[in-house]
């Protein structure tokens, strides 16, 4: 489900579920939370996240995406990859979609393949994303860009998400690795210190009731259960908005 090689200061974490499309699911959540940790504590001075086969992540697994252990494990995962003290880098292969998007924007620096490409289509299964993963989207790429994404629901080139300023470079994990290494001779203390204020951006600021409760409503609507089932059936969704 997980590989994880070492070169040198740099850590290379692989999601390894390709019959799924590297998606996630609470084992795999749980899995990459714990080798995140376990790579700082064996010395790792920078981890590069990526996906085996022909994607980086297809996004949650839909058959477990509606619990809510899944939800916390998620969040819990993610707010993981922003505090360990340490830079972390998404190598983007194929696509990102949904939490794999997710994943790569908790990342501190991304690095796409020229023809891959990203988008977020919870507003195409009803449920909808929380306030931390549009608070980043927004602090990495700006307003404009971000509701293309999210309102729109649209698939963004790997170009355009250079242009945005989601990505950082365009390349390959070769690229990515290459990089690591370069980063990883820096100086640590430097780069933990950089990377907490780069992070404290608000994001993590707790929303307020109307917002959660706006979110509860989505993920345990009829529609999100509409979502679900249309896409098993590979049919539209019809969605009534309740």
């Amino acid at each position: 489900m997980l590989g994880v090689t070492r070169d040198g200061d740099v850590v290379t974490i692989e999601l390894q579920r390709e019959d799924r499309r590297n998606a996630l699911n609470e084992e795999l959540v749980a899995a990459l939370r714990g080798a995140l940790l376990e790579a700082v504590a064996a010395g790792a001075r920078v981890i590069v996240l990526t996906g085996r086969g022909p994607i980086f992540s297809a996004g949650a697994d839909l058959s477990g995406v509606y619990s809510q252990t899944f939800i916390d494990g998620l969040l819990d995962m993610l707010h993981t990859i922003e505090s360990v003290p340490v830079p972390v880098i998404s190598a983007i292969n194929g696509g990102a979609l949904g939490a794999g998007v997710q994943l790569a924007i908790a990342s501190d620096l991304r690095v796409i393949e020229p023809d891959a490409f990203i988008a977020v289509p919870a507003a195409k299964l009803g449920i909808s994303v929380d306030e931390w993963t549009v608070r980043r989207l927004v602090s990495l790429i700006g307003g404009g860009p971000a509701r293309t994404i999210l309102l729109g629901a649209e698939s963004v080139s790997a170009r355009d998400a250079y242009s945005y300023g989601f990505a950082n470079k365009l390349g390959t994990l070769a690229d990515a690795q290459d990089w690591a290494k370069s980063i990883a001779a820096l100086a640590p203390l430097s780069l933990q210190a950089m990377k907490l204020m780069l992070n404290d951006d608000d994001t993590r600021t707790p929303g307020g009731p109307e917002l959660r409760a706006a979110l509860a409503a989505a993920w345990q609507s009829e529609d999100a259960q509409e979502g679900r089932l249309a896409r098993k059936e590979k049919r539209p969704a019809k969605f009534v908005g309740r």
